[in-house]
């Protein structure tokens, strides 16, 4: 096994077994309860209920973790909803 292949395994054991992060997003009372469903489920793969209990629960408390996973899947997800103008953080 060469170099490269072992640096590639590393990677995909990396990710495979780097599942302990969230992905949180925080209430700032601006943005449509609508708007945050759809990014939701567009980004993140949520369902619509999901995607509407993660909604309320932000609302409510203030910030709700709405996936978990590895470090780099989430931030890609973080990325995209920042873009949208949504307030949320990778832990």
């Amino acid at each position: 096994m060469n170099q490269q292949q072992i640096q590639s395994e590393e990677l995909i054991l990396d990710e495979i077994t780097d599942n302990n992060h969230s992905l949180i997003i925080y209430n700032d009372d601006i943005t449509p309860f609508d708007f945050v469903m759809e990014s939701l489920i567009e980004v993140c793969n949520h369902n619509p209920v999901q995607a509407e209990q993660c909604t309320l629960i932000a609302h409510m408390k203030g910030r709700a973790i709405v996936k978990k996973g590895a470090y780099k899947v989430l931030a890609m997800m973080q990325d995209a909803l920042s873009i949208r103008g949504l307030q949320c953080e990778v832990d």
